[in-house]
């Protein structure tokens, strides 16, 4: 959905009383990024009481990349990602019950209770899931972006990847052919600086990602990752560009996760005043800045947002508990079978 511009805004973290964004957009981003922001919190104090396992990787410092690309984006267009893949649903409407019954494996998950945190889907809301094969998202991305074109729906899809992922083959093919056949997908870097704990620095000469695009001709660029207007005006930009038959659009949308890869990172590859200078960018005290500067919102309001974002996330806890796992049988639902399958007879 396309959001008139007003006048110039700040970069994050300095908000001024003039804004690019209505009242409504700031609000929305504001709400949206503080419960995703808290619904990670909880998962990962769930984590460590062994609540559920498998791996788990939060998204707490990203939620501006996701708020700026569901507000930008139109109802149908279709969402891929990789295995931190919480934030997403969340910022295109999934309720956060069923995600936190998917991490708890039971029933009531948006996968049933099979996938877990690396696995979340939501075919309501056109996410087509996170997936958890380093880099799959992107020839899948490609493949689902060709069928959108073929049936001449006039969506877009957003195939969003770590820059870890940029270091697979695969891309370089998806990119070849997505730009030959003029595919409507916007590749997205969520480029964190590290691919789990290795600097793009070490895994690469060409330190700005927004380059690898160049040798196919694709239209490339960097985006500030910690501000949902940068990430909002650049997809909305490339998203206008696919609409018109003119192909996919690579961001590197440069970010900053806050925690580990992976719960279970301890962080030796940066030190605690890089994780707090990018700290002092973020995109939910930015938004609230501006909606104080603003005077949008009374104090009233902004604390029944807190009450509202605290009930969801228990209310997603208590669901979750109270939900029953999936029974033994269900290993044989859900899977791809092929009838006539010679050996099939014989089980």
């Amino acid at each position: 959905m396309a959001v008139k511009t007003q006048s110039k805004t700040s970069k994050a973290g300095t908000a001024k009383a003039t804004t690019k964004f209505p009242k409504e957009t700031y609000v929305k981003w504001y709400k949206d990024m503080l419960l995703i922001r808290k619904f990670e919190e909880k998962t990962g104090q769930l984590y460590i009481q062994q609540k559920f396992g498998g791996f788990c990787h939060l998204y707490i410092g990203q939620e501006a990349i996701v708020v700026g690309t569901a507000s930008a984006c139109q109802k149908d267009d279709k969402h891929m990602t990789a295995y931190r893949d919480h934030g997403h649903p969340i910022a295109l409407g999934t309720d956060p019950r069923v995600l936190m019954a998917e991490l708890y494996g039971r029933t009531t998950g948006c996968s049933k209770g099979k996938g877990g945190s690396m696995h979340f889907f939501d075919k309501e809301v056109n996410f087509m899931g996170g997936h958890g094969i380093v880099g799959a998202q992107i020839p899948m991305g490609a493949g689902v972006a060709f069928a959108e074109k073929y049936n001449k729906t006039g969506n877009v899809v957003f195939v969003s990847m770590g820059d870890g992922a940029v270091r697979q083959g695969a891309l370089h093919e998806t990119f070849n052919m997505a730009m030959n056949w003029k595919l409507p997908v916007i590749f997205i870097i969520e480029n964190n600086n590290y691919a789990m704990g290795t600097s793009v620095e070490r895994t690469t000469n060409v330190t700005d990602l927004s380059k690898i695009g160049l040798s196919y001709e694709m239209p490339s660029k960097a985006v500030n990752g910690m501000s949902p207007e940068a990430v909002h005006e650049a997809i909305e930009e490339a998203a206008t560009r696919a609409r018109k038959g003119e192909g996919p659009t690579l961001l590197d949308i440069r970010t900053y996760r806050y925690k580990g890869h992976s719960m279970s990172d301890p962080q030796k590859y940066r030190t605690k005043e890089e994780v707090s200078e990018w700290m002092e960018q973020d995109p939910i005290e930015h938004c609230l800045n501006v909606i104080k500067d603003n005077k949008w919102l009374s104090q009233k309001e902004l604390d029944a947002i807190d009450e509202w974002v605290k009930k969801e996330v228990q209310e997603s806890v208590d669901f979750a508990e109270n939900s029953p796992y999936p029974e033994g049988s269900a290993l044989y639902e859900d899977i791809y079978v092929e009838p006539d399958y010679p050996y099939i007879k014989e089980y």
